[in-house]
């Protein structure tokens, strides 16, 4: 089983649990960012450590700064000497990236589409659609189509030898299974084939195979129809009806692109005010606070013209918003651990201070008095 399979299924479970598809998004999320946890007290605590290092490192800099080979080895060895990595700041990121193509490809798949990709959330019409897509209604018996649509199979399909179902029938490849024979004309039929290498069965199986039952997905109209196969030499055909698609613009996603920008913005923002770098080089600190702000917007500029559907942008903006929230907590963490690390180094210099003599007053007495 895929991993875009994998992914599928823990949604199910969880939209079973929580009532929707859409709250097993928010739900799945919420699972991932309290597992990597761990990995952001990591890199809040590295952010704190290049606050205490900066002015050091920076002073190492300016001394080397003719001779950079010179200069990377002290680096080195100073981060070695405090046991700082600079790198562990980007861990995070890093493992976020793969979780993020993961749900997009899941998402897009025809797997989901055909499982939920019509599911309705709070505002959101569909979570499988895009910011600017064609329009198509699944299940009416023929496609709104493009001159330059592709399709795509669901991975398990109802293969028959004559009135009998053969189980356990498969595609090794059921996104690239089916072929468009000759152009595609909206109005006019469109052909499919299926070439029978593309299933894993036996020889003989393959040879006594009449018709199939398959679940096709246009991969540019998300749309879904379940349409008739039959065998014809070594391929199964059928000819599908077919409309022009119009094109649709989904004020819905244009909503979570602001939503998602705005989220986004804020957190870059948070992150900033509670690690604040204490540059010495004040134009790099004037670089640091504009990338801050150009990020999120060159970002989400990007998503207006990139397909991401509306359940990565749930996914994304539910993901900003817990990070504001951990970002604040493990940061009063640390800054609760800075205090009673200095507290405890103030008790124990004030331990190691020698021990004082004890002086006694001595009483004063008057001469002239005593005269």
């Amino acid at each position: 089983m895929d991993f875009t399979t994998l992914t599928i299924n823990f949604l199910k479970d969880l939209s079973n649990i929580f009532g929707s598809y859409g709250l097993g998004i928010i739900a799945l999320t919420v699972i991932i960012r309290l597992a990597m946890w761990p990995l952001n007290v990591s890199q809040q605590r590295s952010m704190k450590t290049m606050q205490q290092l900066q002015p050091k490192m920076k002073a190492i800099q300016d001394r080397y700064k003719n001779n950079p080979q010179v200069m990377q080895q002290k680096m080195m060895e100073f981060y070695k000497e405090h046991k700082f990595n600079p790198m562990a700041g980007c861990l995070p990121l890093l493992i976020q990236m793969p979780i993020f193509i993961l749900l997009y490809s899941s998402l897009m798949s025809p797997q989901f589409i055909s499982l939920a990709g019509q599911s309705k959330f709070l505002f959101i019409n569909r979570l499988d659609a895009t910011l600017k897509g064609n329009a198509g209604v699944s299940n009416d018996g023929k496609f709104s189509v493009g001159p330059r649509d592709t399709f795509s199979l669901n991975k398990n399909i109802k293969v028959y030898i004559g009135d009998k179902e053969l189980e356990n029938a498969k595609l090794s490849n059921p996104r690239n299974a089916v072929k468009v024979q000759g152009d595609i004309t909206p109005g006019q039929p469109v052909d499919l084939k299926i070439s029978l290498d593309d299933f894993d069965l036996k020889f003989s199986q393959l040879a006594q195979i009449t018709s199939a039952d398959v679940t096709v997905t246009d991969n540019n109209t998300r749309e879904i129809e379940k349409v008739k196969f039959v065998k014809q030499g070594d391929n199964l055909i059928a000819s599908v009806p077919t409309v022009a698609a119009k094109t649709s613009f989904n004020y819905d996603v244009l909503l979570l692109v602001a939503i998602f920008g705005l989220s986004m913005f804020l957190t870059q923002k948070i992150m900033m005010a509670t690690n604040k770098m204490q540059q010495v080089d004040p134009a790099q600190e004037a670089m640091q606070k504009s990338l801050g702000t150009m990020m999120p917007v060159m970002l989400t500029a990007s998503f207006l013209f990139i397909p991401i559907p509306a359940g990565v942008f749930l996914y994304l903006i539910t993901s900003n918003i817990i990070q504001i929230g951990q970002t604040l907590i493990i940061n009063k963490q640390l800054d609760i651990e800075a205090e009673n690390k200095k507290n405890k180094k103030v008790l124990d210099s004030n331990e190691s201070l020698p021990a004082t003599k004890k002086v006694e007053a001595k009483e004063i007495k008057n001469t002239e008095t005593d005269k």
